[in-house]
């Protein structure tokens, strides 16, 4: 498939600057996809919406298919009569925080505001939103049902670990799940009004993006959390032991972000069982995907080529091993049921013929990251001149430095800068513009820029330390960073590399 030569930027919801505590799908989402349609940019990249396990990170969720509550605006339960303003005030909602993500803060507001919500939901008439209501349950019974009820279970235990709930319930046996669902009503109709709501918003911000001639670029992890509902609800479509532990975990050998590898963690898929159902479960996550997002990055694209598998019990990635994984016949499946749905293979790391070969046989576009580029004066890989025009190139990704911050550490550890004198002549303090300058001006169909390279930020901004388990995640772009200075700036290099999008009003433009 082939996309439009466009730009776009990358900012997670939850960096967004205006929402107490956290970026959410509140106003200041709508006045980013003003900022982008302004300055001619037809794309919005997001890290993932699902709900994070522990640690925040948006690549470790426990659904594959709900989205995080944390990002529910309250500005629009009150615009929906289901609160009201002076309910947010007396919560803390409207205190001003113009600092990082507070998770804790943000969960403590919105939890007691969205029970709330719910009361009100139940209690009062709302004909609209309860026939909305029904058709979202109906519409996701296949995920919802299973969901809610892990995320009830999970709540009244205080335990995410489902291998630790009583027997029956871990084994999923009838008579347990009866009897939980029995017990836990009133907490799994809480959660389903929750994912409604998610719901309603985000497709109300979607309609919105597209009717501003902005398409939204979502990302997919490859793999779920252990702690999740997927793996509960799906034991047998994953590599668990016979105390229903995971024998095998994901991860990455050593590479240019970890001298031992990195362990994710995360269960590894059962490929002969999915086989023989027809690869359901991941036709079923690829149709809902491309019911909230208008274009896709699936990450670690490798992994459908093949996987590192790492022991469970390993100390770190070093002894995992390559297993091959059934690429070929997956996405034909895909195919057979969804069309040729625009993915982008993001093929980062330790990547062999193998994984280009399958890349190419889906004619599924790769990734550039000009970053990578200025290391080795005799690899041009990632450098712009290099890019074919079926790519989407970056000048970092959310696991990358901000090039400012990238530039000062090689300055530090005095790496040889004689590749980067050619964006280099009006001083290191214009890196960023002139960095994003080439990217524009290269060949590739798309190019992406996190908004921290787009304000020229430093390391204090960087969004993830591939490795590092703290500090990851928090970021947040400050109400006021985003001048018409930025804006004018954004706009001229957009145009002058032929990268505006001459859209139809109300018609989304993804692929050509």
């Amino acid at each position: 498939m082939r996309f439009t030569r466009s730009s776009g930027i990358l900012l997670p919801i939850y960096s967004l600057p205006r929402g107490a505590h956290i970026g959410d799908l509140g106003p200041g989402a709508f006045e980013f996809v003003d900022f982008l349609n302004s300055t001619d940019q037809s794309i919005w990249q997001l890290l993932p919406l699902g709900p994070p396990a522990a640690g925040n990170s948006p690549y470790s969720s426990y659904s594959a298919f709900a989205g995080n509550p944390l990002l529910i605006s309250c500005d629009q339960l009150v615009d929906d009569r289901l609160l009201s303003p002076e309910q947010l005030a007396d919560a803390g909602y409207t205190q001003a925080n113009a600092g990082a993500v507070d998770y804790e803060a943000a969960k403590r507001i919105k939890d007691s505001l969205l029970a709330t919500a719910f009361h009100s939901f139940k209690e009062n008439s709302y004909p609209e939103l309860e026939f909305e209501f029904e058709a979202f349950c109906q519409r996701n019974r296949d995920w919802l049902n299973d969901f809610v009820l892990f995320e009830a279970i999970a709540g009244d235990a205080h335990e995410w670990n489902w291998t630790k709930w009583e027997p029956g319930l871990a084994a999923r046996e009838p008579a347990s799940v009866e009897a939980a669902e029995a017990r836990l009503q009133d907490a799994i109709a809480y959660s389903k009004f929750e994912q409604f709501v998610f719901d309603l918003q985000w497709r109300r911000l979607k309609a919105y993006a597209n009717k501003n001639n902005v398409r939204i670029y979502g990302d997919m992890p490859i793999f779920v959390a252990f702690e999740s509902a997927d793996v509960w609800c799906h034991q047998d479509l994953f590599r668990l032991d016979e105390n229903r532990r995971p024998s095998v975990v994901a991860g990455v050998p050593p590479d240019y972000f970890s001298e031992t590898g990195q362990m994710w963690g995360n269960p590894l898929y059962a490929w002969d069982r999915l086989a023989e159902t027809n690869y359901d479960w991941w036709v079923k996550r690829l149709k809902q995907a491309f019911e909230l997002f208008d274009l896709l990055r699936i990450d670690h694209f490798r992994g459908f080529e093949s996987y590192w598998e790492v022991p469970a019990d390993a100390e770190n990635a070093i002894s995992g091993q390559w297993v091959p994984a059934p690429g070929d016949e997956l996405f034909a499946r895909i195919r057979s049921e969804l069309g040729n749905v625009p993915i982008i293979a993001e093929d980062l790391g330790l990547i062999t013929d193998e994984v280009h070969a399958l890349r190419d046989r889906l004619e599924l576009p790769g990734m550039r990251v000009m970053q990578f580029g200025y290391d080795h004066a005799h690899d041009a890989y990632h450098r712009p001149e290099s890019y074919p025009d079926h790519s989407v190139a970056y000048t970092g990704t959310h696991d990358n430095d901000t090039v400012r911050g990238w530039y000062d550490a090689r300055c530090a550890n005095g790496n040889n800068n004689d590749l980067l004198h050619p964006f280099l002549g009006n001083g290191a303090g214009q890196l960023h513009v002139e960095m994003t300058r080439g990217l524009f001006h290269s060949a590739a169909d798309t190019v992406i820029v996190p908004v921290q390279d787009l304000l020229g930020l430093d390391s204090k901004s960087r969004m993830n330390t591939p490795g590092e388990p703290n500090g990851n995640w928090a970021w947040r772009c400050l109400p006021d960073a985003i001048t018409e200075g930025v804006a004018n700036q954004l706009r001229e290099l957009t145009n002058e590399s032929n990268r505006r999008v001459h859209v139809t009003p109300g018609v989304t433009s993804g692929s050509e």
